[in-house]
């Protein structure tokens, strides 16, 4: 942060305060915005609700923020914020997500950039390179300078300097859980590698309800930090800050996309054509159409370069959790969490690349290894308050792992809304996860319709969101008679074509002009009866 540039005070809420982590994020936000040196002071009305005050004060909220919408790319979120003050367009830069990775909701977080009370600018992991490069022009505008040091010494952020989270529910301070097992739910055949992951979280003091994502500090692969320091040409026991240099890069640091950062430091040590070329990098250019596909491996082989450990480890992104949606109950599995993993494998220039924390789960974490989590609590995303409510559950794929979790809730509740699953996956011999168990809700009564769609077993691909057509009256019928609606899964896809089919349902099963179908679906969203847990 520039020196000139002293970040306002943070607003300290008191521990017996009635407010979700998320919510006092926000708050210390929107207050250390109204703390800033030349605000105004602004008299804050209890029973007006946060939205006005964050309007009038500049800041960004999910109510006034047409762009806060997942699948919209980038460039057109941030033409909806311009003439915005500085919080709203921060936030356009933001995936929309709020998945919470950072530590805050989007608005939030950017709140938090723009009165100071956050200096890290690439904690939006969604959101990538992308979104940092648009941060890092927006936070110019307050004297936040982004250095390749940023990611080695983070400042210390506004909620946990607030007292505003505790142990086991920020990334700021996790637990230590126990790995317990995985097994693998595909089939023999499956051209997927899907595992059911069980952890214990006896002691640790930390509880979640049906509807969390638990965060998950994974480590690189061994094989993966050892090829870097090779190609570095560095020693793996040398030391980088008191610590040997294989530890760093195997806990600390982030192996994946190459940031701009790296290619600056290699714009430093060698000349020429290759010079020119990483500081295009640098700058978000793409000089050899491979742009995307650099790993910290692959823009070290490119460059061919050997910089010292320490620069090359100030250049490098943080390694960051990784957010995985619940898939079990407390209330049907006390002191246990369990995950559904897709385990991330591909192949890019005939080098096979992986995902860090989803191969680290699926195979390279041992029964009885301790680690690092934290839960994350959902934003409005859950079982429906009243346990009579029926509600409609839209989860492909992994996207059925909170959905798993309502439906233990509901079972150990003996909630008795009705509840209808729509899930789907390539093939059904194959990709069926928890095939008996969803098969003993149904015969319990507990799972009352269980619609399936599977992509690869006919001659045409077939969604959920096509079977969701398929029984469209049905489904407008419940919606009718006060159902809820959960989506969870793709961003970029799934959800929007869920949204999309819901709205054709509502125009053609309830003779509704288009413009009305759509502004009943958004309906739904405002009275909280429609929600999307999204990646």
């Amino acid at each position: 942060m520039n020196a000139s540039v002293q970040p306002p005070s943070v607003f300290m809420l008191p521990e017996t305060a009635p407010f979700s982590p998320e919510q006092r994020a926000w708050l210390g936000g929107f207050f250390a915005a109204l703390a800033a040196p030349g605000t105004a002071p602004m008299p804050v009305d209890a029973t007006a609700g946060a939205v006005g005050s964050a309007k009038e004060s500049g800041l960004a909220d999910n109510d006034d923020a047409p762009w806060h919408d997942p699948a919209m790319p980038l460039a057109e979120r941030q033409a909806l914020a311009t003439g915005r003050p500085l919080a709203p367009r921060l936030m356009a830069a933001m995936a929309q997500q709020d998945c919470g990775q950072c530590g805050y909701t989007c608005a939030a977080y950017a709140n938090a950039l723009a009165t100071g009370a956050e200096a890290r600018l690439n904690l939006c992991a969604p959101g990538g390179k992308d979104t940092f490069r648009a941060v890092k022009v927006l936070a110019a505008e307050i004297g936040v300078a982004a250095s390749p040091s940023m990611a080695a010494a983070p400042a210390e952020p506004a909620a946990a300097s607030a007292g505003a989270v505790d142990r086991g529910y920020s990334r700021e301070a996790p637990v230590d859980a126990v790995f317990v097992g995985r097994r693998r739910l595909n089939g023999p055949g499956s051209e997927k590698e899907t595992f059911h992951i069980e952890l214990d979280l006896a002691g640790t003091g930390v509880s979640y309800a049906a509807g969390d994502s638990l965060g998950v500090f994974a480590v690189n692969a061994p094989g993966l930090v050892d090829a870097v320091i090779a190609q570095l040409g560095a020693r793996p026991e040398g030391l980088v800050a008191g610590r040997s240099l294989h530890d760093v890069l195997s806990r600390d640091l982030s192996l994946g996309a190459a940031p701009d950062a790296l290619f600056q430091l290699f714009s430093y040590v060698t000349g020429g054509a290759l010079r020119q070329k990483a500081r295009a990098l640098a700058a978000g250019e793409d000089p050899d159409g491979d742009a995307t596909t650099l790993d910290v491996l692959g823009a070290l082989h490119k460059f061919g370069v050997r910089p010292s450990a320490e620069a090359f480890v100030e250049a490098l992104d943080p390694l960051q959790p990784r957010l995985y949606s619940i898939s079990s109950s407390p209330k049907a599995n006390p002191g246990r969490v369990s995950l559904t993993v897709d385990a991330v494998r591909y192949t890019i220039n005939r080098r096979g690349r992986f995902g860090v924390a989803s191969t680290f789960l699926g195979e390279r974490v041992s029964e009885g290894a301790r680690i690092p989590v934290y839960v994350q609590r959902a934003h409005g995303f859950g079982v429906p308050p009243d346990p009579a409510t029926p509600l409609i559950m839209i989860g492909p794929g992994t996207g059925i792992a909170p959905f798993r979790a309502f439906l233990q809730e509901r079972a150990a509740t003996q909630a008795p809304g009705r509840n209808w699953l729509f899930f789907g996956h390539q093939r059904r011999d194959h990709d069926f996860f928890y095939e008996s168990e969803l098969n003993a809700l149904k015969s319990a009564g507990v799972l009352t319709r269980l619609s399936l769609a599977w992509s690869r077993d006919g001659a045409e691909k077939f969604y959920v969101q096509d079977r969701m057509r398929e029984v469209g009256a049905e489904l407008f019928a419940w919606l009718e008679e006060g159902a809820h609606v959960a989506v969870c899964g793709d961003a970029k896809r799934m959800a929007k074509d869920v949204e999309r089919a819901l709205v054709d349902i509502v125009e053609l099963h309830g003779g509704r002009p288009a413009e009305s179908a759509v502004a009943y679906v958004a309906a739904l969203k405002k009275a909280g009866r429609y929600q999307a847990d999204v990646y």
